[in-house]
């Protein structure tokens, strides 16, 4: 077994047969993470000396072990999200003003993981305020592709991408409210899910707290095997009494997933903007693999999903308790001016600063407007949940190949294909489908009914054996 390699749940179960032992797990990982750090520079922070013991009390565990029913995750190492709090870490979501602020509790998903038995090798980097969906801010720096540096890893949960797609990690935990689960995982060449609403807690994040935004965010796992994500969701799920929008809900299973028969959607007409070639030819291949396998497909005009970006920005903002400036200013920042948004340097990013001057101009919309677009939501929603039916839904994951850094600042559009499913409301796999003829992955999203998780978790394991998966970096 080639540790790096392996999944999270390959390497508990080698683990605890005494195969391998957690420390060297750890240590395997931790060298890949020395490695690609100064280049990728995924992690935050690390915390490698406490993750050694960690891992040499897990092995004391085991081999002390009378019949004691171990954690599922025992010895794993893994990564946490920044933006996620997690005890005597930082927990600054890349804002200069909170750099001295560290977490004085766990997430509920961290906790989770960590009760799981997992090993936190650091944190990881996210974009400012896990706004933007490239990971750059004036407090960590920019977190870059494995595959080609000079490209983006996505974002919010970039630093989760990165790490797990350089093969430093199994699996991470992850966030999204518009592609940031999905986004670095298809740009890092891995698997990330975007849950059904209400599923798992939001609860210990920064930003966030505002009640309804669990609609639209959601607490996912980002692995290099998709194996990996059902089993990692079933750990993080549940209500944990705080946050009110979760609610107990019956998980199914992937293995009881018939392909044969089942409805694959693949959307059509649905973007001004052009979709590459290559992004077009892995989304047919993988509907043709499900075809293969008996899958029903069926092409869709979607016209409608044209209009989706002002949809989304309309629910975001009746979800959102404060302004971006207001959260800034909250945190001890200055306000933020005309000028200071249009000078060079600073404690903000462009991305932050172009998103605060959007804001500004968007709090003008009238409500009459407003109102208009809510609806149209709402019954988007509905349409697609009722085109997608038991089935799926086969969806480009973006409109080309992981973008150079800064190549989207100016065209924030080009996110919708990702921030459709968090306007929806349905679970969404992240898929990788290989590379392109320049290194770099392809994949596609999987999306289905809300509840219906396991069924595109059970099409990601599909197209897992079928494409090969996660290709590491620098492997043909």
């Amino acid at each position: 077994m080639e540790l790096t390699l392996a999944s999270a749940f390959e390497l508990a179960e080698a683990i605890r047969d005494g195969r391998t032992t957690s420390r060297e797990v750890v240590d395997a990982h931790i060298a890949v993470l020395e490695r690609v750090q100064p280049v990728v520079n995924g992690l935050a922070r690390d915390r490698f000396e406490a993750a050694r013991a960690e891992a040499d009390a897990a092995d004391a565990r085991i081999a002390a072990n009378a019949g004691e029913e171990l954690p599922p995750l025992l010895g794993v190492p893994c990564t946490i999200k920044e933006s996620l709090a997690f005890t005597g870490m930082p927990n600054a979501a890349g804002v200069v003003a909170r750099k001295d602020v560290l977490a004085t509790t766990d997430a509920t998903v961290v906790r989770r993981v960590l009760d799981a038995g997992a090993v936190p090798l650091g944190v990881t980097n996210t974009s400012e305020l896990c706004m933007w969906i490239e990971s750059e801010n004036r407090l960590y720096g920019r977190t870059r592709n494995p595959y080609d540096p000079s490209r983006t890893s996505g974002g919010s949960s970039s630093g989760e991408g990165a790490c797990v797609g350089a093969g430093g990690s199994p699996f991470g935990i992850g966030s999204d409210i518009g592609g940031s689960i999905r986004l670095p995982a298809f740009f890092n060449g891995v698997f990330g899910h975007k849950t059904s609403p209400g599923i798992v807690p939001n609860t210990g994040e920064f930003p966030g707290g505002s009640p309804g935004e669990g609609r639209m965010l959601s607490k996912g796992p980002i692995a290099r095997r998709a194996s990996d994500l059902m089993p990692l969701l079933r750990i993080i799920a549940g209500p944990d009494g705080v946050d009110t929008f979760v609610r107990e809900t019956p998980l199914g299973d992937p293995e009881t997933v018939d392909l044969s028969g089942l409805k694959v959607v693949v959307s059509e007409d649905f973007s001004y903007t052009p979709i590459s070639r290559d992004m077009l030819a892995a989304r047919v291949a993988a509907a043709r693999s499900l075809a293969d396998a008996g899958a029903r497909l069926r092409r869709v005009p979607m016209k409608n999903l044209r209009t989706v970006i002002g949809l989304y920005l309309t629910a975001f903002d009746d979800i959102s308790q404060k302004t971006l400036a207001e959260t800034l200013i909250e945190q001890g920042a200055a306000a933020p001016r005309v000028r200071s948004l249009l000078r060079r340097g600073g404690p903000h990013t462009v991305a932050t600063r172009m998103l605060v001057g959007m804001e500004a101009l968007g709090a003008r919309l009238p409500e009459r407007q407003a109102a208009k677009l809510r609806v149209a939501g709402m019954r988007l929603a509905e349409q697609a949940a009722e085109t997608v039916g038991d089935g799926v839904w086969l969806h480009p994951s973006f409109a080309t190949v992981a973008p150079r850094h800064g190549g989207i600042v100016a065209r924030p559009w080009l996110i919708a294909p990702a921030l459709t499913f968090n306007l929806l409301g349905l679970p969404v796999t992240q898929v990788p489908l290989g590379l392109d003829r320049r290194g770099l992955p392809l994949g596609v999203q999987v999306a289905g009914a809300p509840g219906n998780d396991h069924v595109t978790i059970a099409v990601a394991m599909h197209l897992e054996k079928r494409f090969g998966g996660w290709v590491p970096p620098g492997r043909p």
